[in-house]
């Protein structure tokens, strides 16, 4: 028995070589393996094995001076933790769960001279990576992501603003406007606008910063903490540590229970926060990271598989796309 070979397809195989190729840079891009099957005319279990051939193997001898550490949801109520290097954007470690025992036993693979490299890590306001990475890193300064700072307050806010909305009729001009331009008083008041444009409810042409005045001046109460609210904001983005802390004890036991609980968390967390404004890590980077996870997961319409949807997240941010000649552009 003779059989007749050809460069086109490999010996033993029935899926042409071009194809294979097409194959690998598609699931490159964002995009589902079934529609990568249809679009090539070919199974979806060629695609996976495919995907299977992509080894991706960890260097336990390295490690980066600067790590950020974030989680993503892999599944509804399953998150996933995710550690990433600031400098290249490489990911370090994708675990199947944030659980400190998973966290634990995958650094502690690393030996501990490695781990002493390692001087900063980037996180969110999430407290048990806090314990769990000074035993780990024991030389690293925890960073706190500035956002997510920003995001408490910003929140605490909120909670006041409807707090004092609800204590008005539901059907008084007080609380509809209070609940129609809630993004307003939460906005910087820097970056209010002063265009006039018509504004319905209140019948007549005002800008930006006129409603908010209005706003403020149905209570006391929110017109006070609006401004601490502001002053907050400005001390902090302007990276003045000793006058936004000075502001934080001075007003601790005047303020509204929600943002005492707030500000007792600030104050745990002060040196940490410090971090934050003196140094310039944020979690900024692994935050766009989580975005493209997230289209991935959207356009494949979700994961059954841990490691199918790890291996798409390391071919797409690991693997470096090089100019290289397309293969099967027409399809």
């Amino acid at each position: 028995m003779v059989v007749a070979e050809t460069p086109i397809v490999k010996k033993n195989h029935q899926i042409a070589v071009a194809v294979n190729q097409k194959i690998a840079q598609l699931l490159i891009e964002k995009q589902a393996m079934t529609h990568i099957a249809h679009r090539l005319s070919i199974s979806t279990s060629t695609v996976i094995r495919k995907l299977n051939e992509f080894k991706f193997e960890t260097d336990w001898a390295k490690l980066p001076e600067v790590m950020s550490w974030d989680e993503y949801a892999f599944k509804k109520g399953k998150m996933s933790f995710i550690a990433q290097d600031f400098d290249t954007n490489s990911i370090i470690a994708i675990l199947d769960g944030r659980t400190q025992a998973t966290i634990r036993n995958h650094f502690l693979r690393y030996p501990r001279q490695v781990r002493n490299r390692v001087k900063f890590i980037t996180m969110d306001m999430f407290s048990p990576y806090y314990q769990l990475a000074k035993q780990l890193f024991p030389h690293a300064k925890i960073v706190l992501d500035r956002f997510h700072v920003v995001q408490h307050l910003s929140r605490a806010m909120n909670r006041v603003r409807t707090q004092i909305m609800n204590a008005f009729d539901r059907k008084s001009h007080e609380y509809k406007t209070l609940k129609r331009y809630w993004k307003l008083v939460q906005q910087d008041s820097r970056k209010l606008s002063d265009k006039r444009f018509y504004r319905p409810t209140f019948r007549m042409h005002l800008t930006n910063q006129e409603i908010v005045a209005k706003l403020i001046g149905y209570s006391q109460e929110l017109r006070e903490h609006y401004e601490l609210y502001q002053l907050l904001l400005f001390h902090f983005q302007e990276k003045q540590a000793d006058q936004f802390f000075g502001l934080i004890q001075d007003a601790r036991q005047t303020v509204n229970p929600i943002f005492q609980t707030v500000f007792n968390t600030f104050l745990k967390d002060k040196d940490k926060i410090l971090n934050a404004m003196e140094l310039p890590y944020s979690n900024a980077k692994l935050e766009a990271t989580n975005n493209l996870i997230k289209v991935i997961k959207r356009n494949a319409f979700g994961f059954r598989n841990f490691e199918n949807f790890k291996k798409r997240i390391l071919i797409a941010i690991n693997i470096k796309k090089e100019k290289t000649k397309l293969v099967l552009s027409r399809c």
